[in-house]
């Protein structure tokens, strides 16, 4: 298993920037596609971008292509979001997840953090 906490989460203005981190522990940080999600008030949750296991393919939704880039730093056992640009309807709890099977552009991950509050106002 694989245990996974957020953090960088906060209040921005509207076409400001944010840098979510998820740091993982537990079993190799390598063997895992990791993947951001978001949940809205509301709304389902929603994938957000994927990155596979060695970070050189990554998955972006539709709606943050080109604002948002996810990164990952498997000597820190880190994964990242940038988030640049960012809209009022980026508002939501945002959650890190691992898949073990590289299955980074998908929804099905199994392991999920707690999640941290991202609030942009207009």
């Amino acid at each position: 298993q694989v245990q996974l906490v957020e953090s960088g989460g906060g209040l921005v203005q509207a076409g400001g920037s944010l840098r979510l981190s998820c740091a993982a522990s537990g079993r190799t940080f390598s063997s895992y596609a990791m993947g951001w999600f978001r949940q809205a008030p509301g709304k389902e949750r929603e994938i957000v971008a994927g990155i596979s296991k060695n970070g050189g393919n990554t998955f972006y939704a539709g709606s943050v292509k080109g604002r948002f880039t996810i990164s990952r730093d498997n000597a820190k056992n880190t994964v990242f979001l940038q988030m640049n640009s960012l809209k009022p309807e980026d508002t939501a709890v945002y959650y890190c997840a691992a898949e073990p099977s590289n299955a980074y552009w998908t929804s099905r991950y199994d392991y999920w953090g707690q999640g941290t509050q991202v609030t942009v106002s207009s």
